[in-house]
């Protein structure tokens, strides 16, 4: 007992722990030790699941681990590194469809939507950084899928935090062929700008590390913002169809008005990385920082250029909203968005790929993901290309830019934005909900937002569903 006890003293900690000595698992010195709350028993007194404490067991620093001494180190990021990512990844493909969306369903409806789900969205966000906190070892969604439902849930997840990230990889590479054939006046197949596309993306994202990243993302968010004001200054000044707005969007199917609300779904679709985002930043405490930086940014962003292009484009907007200014123009602000077109993908494709890396070396006795050696650097390049191909098929085969965009929103968006932070913050106070009016109020306000990212998959399915059986999908691997 003496010897515990006294290595126990020399592992940093300042003060008692709570745990009970024969407890004690791991007392090896990890970095930025600091006491913090004893995350095994809730205060709820709820004893933690089986696969919650293997979870918590695996380490007690976090996924990266002890990196003092590695050829590779991962956190590394300021909160002003993960805003830019976080801007990068969210203010991309979504606002050059929202002008669009608010043409079909009218001024009103259209702008309270982007507000109460951007502000939705802003909450949903904060509980995902609330859980990272909690639980440090959590990298993922997989990795709360795991603690919440065991191996099961670790695999549900898993495959589809993957397949977002790979459709919106696709939405990408389909964006670069559509602008590249702008720019051109479609002077070669579009599958050819595609795999021009692909192949660029791959080679951006082959860097490791997301701070690295982060530095080509400070271009990214300089180029959607002036490419769309360029292009709403222009749309603006031309007056294509001024004055046929509307309030509402006159006589709209629910079945059609459904795609245009997934569109929104897809402008605050961020959350699948943001557990990666936060594992890689110096300290996770700042995570609510670069959050706030992000939804501001975004939802007065999206209000005031779908309002605004689309009162002077009308109702033939067009989606992407770029192609609504002139052809001198349209190649212009393209051209300007390319490297938002291209990093905005590579930042979801680093997020997947990263994943995959590293559950694939989480057990290695070498520390691969640590070292610059070939089979580190070899399997990092064989999983980035596994992922850019496979988004490249994906863009091919649905070629509808709109739809790709609400088949995304209905499938993944809806539950990674929405519906799963309801539920993992009823996870995190499960046997308090009702200890206090405050916790009830809030336990309604997340039962409520669980069910509402439930909707929006079924109701977006079913729109989606919809254009798909009237040949809305476009031709596959077509040249057109």
């Amino acid at each position: 007992m003496f010897e515990r006890n006294a290595s126990t003293a020399s592992s940093g900690s300042k003060g008692t722990p709570k745990t009970p000595p024969l407890e004690v698992v791991d007392l090896a010195p990890k970095p930025n030790d600091r006491p913090h709350e004893d995350i095994n028993t809730p205060k709820n007194n709820t004893p933690a699941s089986d696969a919650e404490r293997q979870i918590q067991n695996d380490t007690t620093a976090d996924v990266f681990g002890n990196e003092a001494g590695a050829a590779i180190h991962y956190k590394t990021m300021h909160w002003w590194h993960a805003g830019v990512l976080m801007i990068t990844e969210v203010i991309s493909l979504g606002v050059l469809a929202l002008p669009q969306t608010i043409a079909i369903l009218g001024f009103v409806p259209g702008l309270l939507l982007i507000l109460l789900l951007g502000l939705l969205a802003t909450y949903t966000g904060y509980v995902c950084g609330q859980f990272k906190q909690k639980y440090p070892q959590v990298q993922s969604f997989a990795d709360c899928g795991e603690m919440i439902a065991g191996p099961i849930g670790r695999e549900v997840m898993a495959v589809s935090q993957i397949l977002l990230l790979v459709f919106i990889m696709a939405a990408h590479v389909l964006s670069f062929s559509i602008a590249l054939n702008a720019i051109t006046d479609h002077a070669t197949c579009t599958v050819t700008y595609a795999v021009v596309g692909l192949i660029v993306c791959f080679l951006l994202g082959l860097p490791r590390t997301l701070k690295n990243v982060s530095y080509a993302s400070i271009f990214s968010c300089i180029s959607v913002i002036v490419a769309v004001t360029v292009a709403m200054a222009a749309i603006a000044v031309s007056k294509p169809d001024m004055g046929h707005s509307y309030a509402v969007g006159p006589n709209l199917p629910v079945v059609k008005g459904l795609g245009p609300v997934m569109n929104i779904v897809l402008a605050f679709t961020g959350h699948v990385a943001f557990f990666g985002f936060i594992a890689e930043l110096k300290d996770p405490k700042d995570f609510p920082k670069a959050l706030a930086f992000l939804q501001i940014t975004a939802v007065t962003f999206y209000l005031i250029i779908s309002a605004v292009i689309y009162y002077y484009a009308g109702p033939s907007v067009a989606s992407p909203a770029l192609g609504s200014a002139s052809p001198l123009i349209r190649k212009i602000t393209y051209g300007i968005a390319l490297p938002t077109i291209v990093i905005a993908g590579v930042v979801n494709g680093s997020v997947a790929c990263k994943y995959i890396y590293v559950r694939m070396w989480k057990d290695s006795k070498d520390d691969v993901i640590h070292q610059n050696n070939l089979k580190s650097i070899g399997s990092w390049v064989a999983v980035c290309a596994v992922l850019w191909i496979a988004s490249f098929v994906i863009a091919e085969a649905i070629p509808n830019f709109n739809l790709l965009l609400g088949l995304i929103a209905a499938l993944f968006c809806s539950w990674f934005s929405y519906g799963l932070p309801g539920y993992l913050w009823l996870y995190m106070n499960r046997g308090q909900l009702f200890s206090t009016k405050k916790k009830a109020a809030l336990t309604i306000l997340n039962t409520g937002i669980f069910l509402l990212g439930a909707a929006m998959c079924i109701l977006g399915m079913w729109s989606s569903g919809w254009e798909l059986s009237g040949g809305g999908a476009g031709k596959p691997f077509s040249c057109e």
